[in-house]
C-alpha cells in the first residue's frame, strides 16, 4: 500500500492508498486526507489538482496528453495532475507554490 504524503499550508498529512489509487477518487469519496487536496473535475481538464511532486515522482508513468495541455512547462519542475496519476509506489506532494 502506498503512502501518500501532502505538504498544505504548512502542514503535513500522510495516509496509505491500495495499490493502483487515484487520490481524487479516493478524496472525493471522502477515502484519504480530506480536504488537503485540492481538485475539482478528475478529469484532467481544469488543473486544480495540479500538484508538485517532491518525492516519488520517478515511479510515476510518463504525462498524458491531458497533463501536457493544462501543465506544460510546469511538467518539467515537477508539476503533476493528481487526478491522473494511479499510484502504485509512495509520493510526496505539495499544491502550494514553490517560490
Amino acid at each position: 500500500m502506498p503512502l501518500v504524503t501532502i505538504h498544505a499550508k504548512g502542514e503535513v498529512h500522510s495516509a496509505s492508498v491500495p495499490d493502483r489509487s487515484n487520490l481524487v477518487v479516493r478524496a472525493g469519496i471522502r477515502q484519504f486526507p480530506y480536504p488537503h487536496l485540492q481538485f475539482r473535475c478528475g478529469m484532467g481538464q481544469c488543473g486544480r489538482c495540479a500538484s508538485r511532486i517532491l518525492a516519488g515522482g520517478d515511479t510515476l508513468p510518463a504525462p498524458n496528453w491531458k497533463e501536457e495541455r493544462v501543465l506544460g512547462e510546469r511538467l518539467v519542475d515537477g508539476w503533476r495532475l493528481a487526478c491522473q496519476l494511479w499510484l502504485e509506489q509512495d509520493l510526496v506532494l505539495t499544491q502550494e507554490a514553490q517560490g
